[in-house]
C-alpha cells in the first residue's frame, strides 16, 4: 500500500464528491495537526495489517450458536 498523500485525497474529493471539503480538512487527514483523532494514515495502515491477518478457519455465520438465556 502506497503512503496517503494530498494529490490522491483531492482525487477522491473530486470522484466521491458528497459535499465540499476545504484544504484545511485534506491537510489534517494527510498530516494531523490537531492531535484530536488518529491520523488517517495510521487508520489506513492499521486496516491493511487486519486485512493481511490470517482468520484461518473461521465457521460462516450460521454455524454460529446463541446463547439464550430463557432455555
Amino acid at each position: 500500500m502506497e503512503k496517503l498523500n494530498r494529490q490522491t485525497l483531492k482525487g477522491l474529493t473530486r470522484e466521491l464528491a458528497s459535499h465540499s471539503w476545504r484544504e484545511e480538512e485534506i491537510d489534517e487527514l494527510v498530516e494531523p495537526k490537531l492531535g484530536i483523532i488518529t491520523g488517517f494514515q495510521d487508520l489506513l495502515n492499521e486496516l491493511e495489517i487486519m486485512r493481511k491477518t490470517g482468520l484461518g478457519f473461521t465457521a460462516p455465520a450460521q454455524g454460529v450458536q446463541r446463547l439464550d438465556p430463557d432455555k
